[in-house]
């Protein structure tokens, strides 16, 4: 027996997935014929066992283009004992290069509104996947590194995981960023200040070399050559980073990188107390103002008493 939307028999999970489906037939699903609408099915659903798998080939597909790219980029595999592999990735690569070139076309087909499609977020990456590959034959090999633009399809693996219900705990992150701005903006400020001010004083602590005579002498062996360039040494000590490239040498400026990098570990964790305060604020806030009952359509929750449509996709809530 079959259930209607509004049948108590109908669970929840259901409930989303036709309202997802009917939002999607509104959009971009062609009305006709019934062979555009299956290719829509599969190509731009993952609800249905087909388009699932077709997701997880779309996947497959774009991890190997990925990586025969970066391969080819290895020198070892550039000497002469591995051309016929070098050749097989070449091969291997413009194989796929023609399956995504297939798949474009066949989402322009299917779709209700092509250009809507071809200027949405999806389709610009779609095509900038299969683009260079093609103007290897205009500029040269140069432009074969952009098809590494392809790991950005590899978003649609939270379509196909179902991922998209985490998109509320970025929605929070991001607003606890936002509203903790002036004081992150401060703390970067005094930042700043103490690489400006560290990074002037090594400057001329380990290259300027001052005698009793008064007279100002330049050490040429110091890493220091600029207050630039000591700088960008007072940004890597105090992250704590130490690349090791620029060392003090001097006693005092061993000392100033001693006191730099305490400082640095003070103040690396002072961003993260903004935002968690911020964070733990937003959540008691809403558990004052604001009901828990989810969108049926994104699945966001934490909506206003008194809001009747999701803030973010727009649908009414029940």
């Amino acid at each position: 027996m079959a259930t209607s939307p509004s049948d108590p028999m109908t669970t929840k999970p259901a409930k989303r997935a036709q309202l997802k489906t009917l939002r999607r037939r509104q959009t971009q699903r062609p009305d006709s014929p019934p062979w555009r609408q299956t290719m829509y099915d599969i190509i731009f659903e993952a609800d249905t066992p087909a388009g699932r798998w077709f997701d997880i080939g779309l996947l497959v597909a774009i991890l190997a283009s990925i990586l025969f790219v970066a391969l080819e980029t290895v020198p070892d595999f550039r000497e002469p004992g591995y051309a016929r592999l070098l050749d097989a990735f070449t091969t291997a690569e413009w194989f796929l290069t023609i399956l995504f070139t297939i798949e474009y076309i066949l989402r322009l087909l299917c779709s209700r509104h092509p250009l809507r499609y071809a200027f949405s977020f999806w389709g610009i990456i779609d095509l900038l996947s299969v683009v260079p590959s093609y103007l290897t034959f205009f500029v040269g090999s140069s432009s074969r590194s952009l098809l590494t633009l392809r790991s950005i399809r590899l978003l649609r693996v939270f379509r196909v995981l179902k991922l998209w219900r985490m998109m509320n705990e970025a929605d929070e992150l991001s607003y606890a960023i936002w509203s903790a701005r002036n004081k992150i903006i401060v703390f970067l400020a005094v930042v700043l200040v103490a690489v400006t001010i560290s990074g002037a004083l090594m400057y001329h602590v380990e290259t300027l070399l001052f005698n009793v005579d008064e007279v100002t002498h330049v050490n040429p062996d110091s890493h220091f050559t600029s207050i630039p360039q000591s700088m960008y040494w007072a940004i890597v000590t105090m992250t704590t980073v130490g690349y090791g490239d620029i060392v003090p040498k001097t006693s005092i400026g061993k000392i100033i990188s001693a006191v730099l990098i305490l400082l640095g570990y003070s103040l690396i964790i002072v961003p993260s107390g903004f935002v968690s305060a911020e964070l733990v604020g937003l959540r008691t806030d809403e558990s004052q103002n604001r009901e828990q009952h989810p969108c049926s359509v994104c699945e966001v929750t934490s909506h206003l008493k008194e809001a009747k449509y999701c803030y973010r996709c727009g649908n009414l809530l029940q």
